[in-house]
């Protein structure tokens, strides 16, 4: 498995996780595809920048250009100052390989090598136990369940943490 920044050519890709309503049933349903292709380009341009770790999961690195699915490693303003977040989508026919764990792994131990991004949090959805399990077996401390909003859409998640400096499993 490798990760590599999002590019502009990654539109079908993003269509394909934001679009579908299995990929977003955690989420509140699909997101509409018009849009996604400045959203991509939007994303291509933050990676570049290194503002944000907007990263595409390759399973095979001599197959560079299949997709299994991203992990984000962002910062937003939340309601008591800055937060650190992480989040990630495997394509169904990638799921149950490890992929995920591998990928959020890979990027909270960068995020520990150059110190950066400080706490981790991550919101799966309540329902998402393979996202929650991740949480568990990465290292993530449970906070609470909260809702958040996503896309427009109140979302009832669990809320995770983690120090990557200190917490990493």
């Amino acid at each position: 498995m490798q990760l590599r920044n999002v590019s502009a050519d990654d539109v079908d890709a993003y269509i394909r996780m934001r679009c579908d309503p299995v990929m977003m049933a955690d989420l509140g349903g699909p997101l509409p595809r018009a849009g996604m292709a400045d959203k991509v380009r939007r994303d291509a341009r933050q990676a570049a920048a290194d503002l944000a770790w907007l990263k595409m999961i390759i399973p095979d690195p001599d197959v560079p250009d299949l997709v299994a699915g991203t992990v984000t490693l962002w910062s937003h303003d939340g309601d008591s100052g800055p937060v650190s977040e992480i989040g990630w989508m495997v394509l169904p026919e990638f799921q149950g390989q490890g992929l995920a764990k591998r990928a959020v792994r890979t990027l909270l131990e960068q995020a520990r090598d150059q110190d950066r991004w400080g706490v981790v949090h991550a919101f799966p959805a309540t329902g998402n136990a393979a996202s929650n399990g991740i949480c568990r077996s990465v290292g993530f401390r449970f906070v609470s369940e909260v809702d958040v909003t996503f896309a427009g859409r109140v979302l009832r998640t669990r809320h995770w943490a983690i120090t990557p400096r200190t917490d990493l499993r």
